[in-house]
This record gives structure tokens, sequence and C-alpha cells, in this order.
């Protein structure tokens, strides 16, 4: 029974939810679910350390950013056997990435931040500078498709930028997040810096309206980041979204054919399509398109399954695939279950499909599914590409093979996405701003962008007197 860590100490209050695993379907833990009363308390909790973590010089704040680093590499087995009961994953990416990119996000954060400098300006006379001050107490709600990595990536330029935080993980990941309550308590955090509650979406409801919290981050669905703002919006609360996206994937036909294969393979299907950056659309340049479709169609069937995080979702991603055949798709892989015939038979899998021969404004085309699916589309011409490409209402991610470095220039300037990879995908500097456009989100996070988020700049402007001469 995983309880809540507030003000340090572990709270069992709230009634209790099951949390199941992908794989099999089996109910592997349970939490117990904040009430309105575990929230105020968490909230209390963190306002109550607000005024002396802030007060703390950023560089002992980045101090404890690397001894929390320091404690996730002591609890990694820990983390990852938690991280693959809740999500279902391999244990190899979960090893290779998302524990890695936890204890990445807190030491890159505390160099950011302790290296960063202050402005000056000054006139005859006067001298005017900024500092910046903390947001105060922060929701932290995080996302079940990569829990661990991205609730670090909030938690640490959150922290070091003096702030205190209030953390629901998804109902249906809870686990990394209760491991990480302990290893703040090991690391002797002071007690309140990092809350953990658990519960529903109605948990998450009460966090953001709660008077007491200053700012609000959340990665998720674009219809709960509309919630969340119409919550926030009498306060005028700070808030940054990471929301979801129809992400495009342009294929020139003077591309590496091979390595735009492999890399469609990689974008589409990675962690069962269960990544923001996953790309859904593909468009490939008419002289190669039937390659293109019968490689990735074959690359398709030879994808290894993974679950959906639930059955709710798992049901969800086949309505896709039958709403594809009701549109008139032409399904070259895929399209339904698969059967193991093992224990894996009772989870939540789909089997990774490739689809074409829809319009671009057929529902399946248009909404966002985040599963192993994509469907590919041929394009003529490179203006024709990109109106295609920008035609969605999303904007967060697109991919761009090509082996022309002025057309990688243009077109990549071109498309309206928050981040666009070039014979790529994935790779990130958490130096750079991450984000979206449009239904993407609002804001960044990562490197410089995400210490503005959670501080405020105060302009300070001193009246110098001149010495007589």
């Amino acid at each position: 029974m995983l309880t809540h860590f507030i003000g340090g100490l572990p709270v069992a209050a709230g009634n209790p939810f099951p949390v199941h695993d992908p794989v099999t379907g089996a109910v592997v833990r349970q939490a117990h679910e904040a009430d309105p009363e575990v929230v105020d308390r968490a909230v209390r909790a963190a306002r109550e350390a607000a005024r002396d973590w802030a007060a703390l010089p950023v560089g002992e704040r980045a101090g404890w950013m690397r001894r929390l680093a320091d404690g996730i590499e002591a609890r990694f087995d820990d983390l990852v056997a938690a991280e693959i009961a809740d999500t279902g994953k391999p244990y190899e990416q979960t090893r290779t990435l998302d524990v890695p990119r936890g204890i990445a996000n807190f030491r890159a954060f505390a160099e950011i931040a302790a290296q960063r400098p202050d402005e000056a300006f000054h006139l005859p006379g006067l001298l005017s500078y900024t500092v910046r001050r903390p947001l105060g107490v922060v929701a932290v709600i995080v996302p079940w498709n990569l829990p661990f990595l991205l609730m670090t990536w909030k938690l640490a330029p959150a922290l070091v930028t003096g702030n205190t935080v209030v953390v629901k993980p998804s109902e249906a990941t809870p686990g990394s997040a209760a491991v990480f309550a302990d290893v703040c308590a090991e690391a002797g955090l002071p007690p309140g810096v990092v809350n953990v509650i658990f519960g529903y979406g109605a948990s998450g409801q009460l966090l953001v309206e709660h008077p007491g919290v200053d700012g609000v981050t959340f990665t998720g669905a674009t219809r709960t980041a509309t919630t969340i703002m119409k919550t926030v919006a009498d306060r005028v609360k700070p808030i940054s979204f990471e929301l979801g996206g129809k992400n495009a994937g342009l294929v020139f036909d003077d591309c590496d054919l091979d390595r735009a294969v492999d890399g469609a393979v990689q974008s589409v299907f990675t962690n069962g399509g269960q990544v923001c950056l996953c790309t859904e659309r593909l468009y490939v340049q008419r002289s190669i398109f039937e390659e293109f479709c019968v490689r990735l169609a074959s690359r398709a069937q030879e994808v290894e399954p993974q679950p959906m995080i639930s059955l709710e979702h798992r049901d969800k991603v086949l309505s896709y695939y039958a709403l594809a055949r009701s549109e008139g798709a032409k399904v070259h892989a895929g399209g339904g279950v698969p059967v193991f015939n093992d224990h894996r038979d009772s989870g939540y899998f789909v089997e990774p499909t490739v689809v074409t021969g829809l319009s671009e404004w057929s529902r399946f085309n248009r909404e966002e599914i985040f599963g192993p699916v994509c469907h590919v589309a041929p394009f003529d011409s490179e203006t024709e590409a990109i109106d295609l490409a920008n035609s969605s209402d999303y904007g967060l991610a697109a991919t761009l093979w090509t082996t022309g470095l002025d057309r990688a220039h243009r077109v990549a300037r071109r498309l309206e996405a928050g981040l666009v990879w070039v014979n790529t995908w994935y790779l990130r500097d958490l130096r750079t701003p991450f984000g979206g456009v449009k239904l993407s989100g609002i804001g960044r996070e990562g490197g410089t962008q995400s210490l503005d988020f959670y501080s405020e700049p105060t302009t300070i402007t001193i009246k110098l007197e001149q010495p007589d001469v």
C-alpha cells in the first residue's frame, strides 16, 4: 500500500485504489486516494517550508539537487522495478532512459541554475538590476507514459529556483513517485519541500484549485489542461502545459531511405506509441511512397508489441483502428490485438499498425490516438509537404528526413512545431527549450526557460548620487 508523503512523513489517509500491471492486467499495488483534507495538509506543509527553502542561496539548493541525484542512483534498481511494474515498459528502456534521465535532470538543472548570471543595466546616475523570486508552492501533475522522467524534469527546475512542491502522479503509475519520496527522506531534504499525494483526477482538481498553490505545471491531455486553465483563471496562477500532439514526419526522396525507415519505426512505435513526441502522420514524397510503405509495414510486423497503460486506453486505440477501417483506410500491418498464448493475453496489448488512404480531414488524421499507429500519405512538392504537416491543430514535434542541407534548414523553420528533428528523433539537449504550439501547450520547459517559469523577476532601480568633483 502506497502512502502519501507530506511534511517528510508517510500519511495513510483516503480510500485505497488499485494499480494494474499493463502486461498481465493483474493488480500490482494499491495506493491511498487524496481527499480534500490530505490535499490541504500537503499544500500547508509546502507553504510552511517555502520561506526557508527560498532563502537558501542557489548554490545550496543546487547542492541538494546533486544529493537527490545521488539518492536516485542508490535506489536505481527499486526505481526501475517500480516503473516497469506500473507501465509494462521493457527493462532495457527503463534502465537506460527513464531512470538515468531522472538523474541527469537533477544534475543538469543544478549546473544551469548555479551558473546563471543576473542582469544589470547602467545609465548615468542610475543602476537597474533584476532578481528572481520563486513562485512559491507549485502543483506538479505528472502523466503516466514517462512518469519518473517527466516528474524529475519538472521537479529539478522548480526546486532549484526555490519553490516547494506538491506532486500528484497519475493514478496508473504512482510507484516511482513513492520511491522518490523515500529518496527525499533518505537524503534529509527539509520536510515539506517535496510532498507527494496519490489519486485520480479529482485529487488533481483539488490541488490546482487550492488557494495555497501559486503555480501549476502539467503534462497530459489537452482536454484536462483546458479544465485546469478555467480552474486557475480567477487567481491568475502561472501555468506551464506540455500537451498532446499529432506529430508529422516528412520523408523526401533525397533521404537515406534505410535511415528514414529506421527512424519512422522508432518514432511511431517506441513505448507503444505512448510518447507525446511519437509520429502519427507520415508524409512521403510520391516517387518513394510505395517502397516506403512496403518497408515500414514489414518492419511494423517485426516490432515487439508494448502494452497500453490500461484497458480503457487499449479500447480507445482499438476504436481508432475500427474508425480507420470505417473511414476507408487500407491497413498494411496490424490493426488488431496480438495473441501470445501466455500471460500477456490478459494484458493491454494492441498490434503496431500502418494505414494509408484517408483524407487529411478524417477523424483518424485529426485526433491524437497515442498508440502504435501511423497514417502514411504521399506528397509531390516541398510546399505541399509543409502545408500538410502544418494542417493539424497540434504542434508539438516534427521529423524531417532529407540529405539536402538547404532543404533541412528551409523546411524546419517553416514547420509549426516546438521541436523539429532532422534525420533523427528523440535526441534532447537538456539546455534547449521543450514545448509545443497550438493545442500542444503553453510555455517551454528545459534550460533557462524552465527557470524562467518557476521564478518571477523583480526589477530594482537605484538612483546613484553623483559625487562632487
